[in-house]
């Protein structure tokens, strides 16, 4: 069998073993409007490519690789508004707990079943007028859950690589070949360093700090952090220093959560607004010019 590795110039880049079904019909673009950057018979070596190349050109990475993505079995139906599950509220939840990694497109976004966005399901979900046999749930509300949430829980972090979404990359240039072997090279290890926030949300999911957290506690506990970090460079404490920044990180993580965002949206947003800037350094301190 072939994969696909394809891209949509603006928007996204994705596998595939059937270019007509999955991207021309499913996705309504046709061929003029997508390129192919690479073909393979390996099914390993596709799913690193696109999640490394999703990397650099700065689009959204996928959470779950693509050979761990579960086909259809459940049959749903996608419309414009709507993803229909065909079976009665009372039956969804073990069906969606089969279908796990199981990966669809919306109009407003990528939307995948994992044991987290289960939850949201069952809340939400809403029983068909004209067949209590199906139920729904709103595409728009979903996406949306995937944008403001960590929709992994551990078991699926354990499974699968838990890259986050990554944006701002530049855009590859130069021998597209080398640069595809390049991306996968540098991402085809299981885990990278970004990942540690996604241990440090589940260490604190596990501990209820989501649940009953509050974000002005977690700001006052970042002030007594700093002062702690502040006392530790006074004092010239080597270990105490890494320490200290070590705790500020894991309360800004937490922070963010809570203030529905993320570290790394508020760390990217953070380097989009200084990338560019210039200024001098004074008495120590970078000072942007005016």
């Amino acid at each position: 069998m072939t994969y696909y590795i394809y891209h949509i110039p603006e928007k996204k880049i994705g596998v595939t073993c059937d270019l007509e079904n999955r991207v021309t019909k499913q996705q309504g673009y046709e061929p003029h409007e997508y390129e192919i950057l690479e073909e393979t018979e390996d099914i390993e070596y596709a799913s690193h490519a696109e999640r490394a190349l999703q990397e650099m050109y700065g689009y959204k990475v996928d959470r779950v690789l693509y050979n761990k993505l579960k086909c259809n079995n459940m049959r749903i139906n996608v419309t414009e508004q709507t993803t229909t599950f065909p079976c009665p509220v009372n039956k969804l939840k073990g069906q969606l707990m089969d279908n796990i990694g199981l990966e669809w497109d919306t109009e407003f976004g990528d939307c995948i079943i994992t044991t987290e966005s289960i939850k949201w399901i069952m809340k939400n979900v809403k029983e068909s007028m004209y067949n209590t046999e199906r139920c729904y749930v709103y595409n728009k509300a979903f996406a949306r859950y995937f944008d403001n949430n960590d929709a992994f829980s551990e078991k699926d972090v354990m499974d699968q690589y838990s890259g986050k979404t990554l944006t701002g990359a530049l855009s590859p240039t130069g021998d597209k070949q080398n640069t595809i072997q390049e991306a996968v090279d540098c991402c085809s290890h299981v885990r990278c360093e970004c990942a540690v926030f996604d241990d440090i949300r589940i260490w604190a999911d596990q501990r209820g700090l989501y649940d009953k957290g509050d974000p002005k506690t977690q700001a006052l506990k970042l002030v007594e952090e700093v002062g702690e970090t502040c006392r530790a460079i006074l004092k010239q404490d080597e270990p105490e220093i890494v320490d200290g920044i070590g705790d500020c990180v894991v309360v800004l993580t937490n922070l963010a959560h809570l203030c529905d965002t993320s570290i790394e949206e508020c760390t990217r947003n953070a380097y989009n607004e200084i990338k560019n800037r210039k200024g001098r350094m004074n008495n120590g301190t970078f000072k942007k010019d005016d």
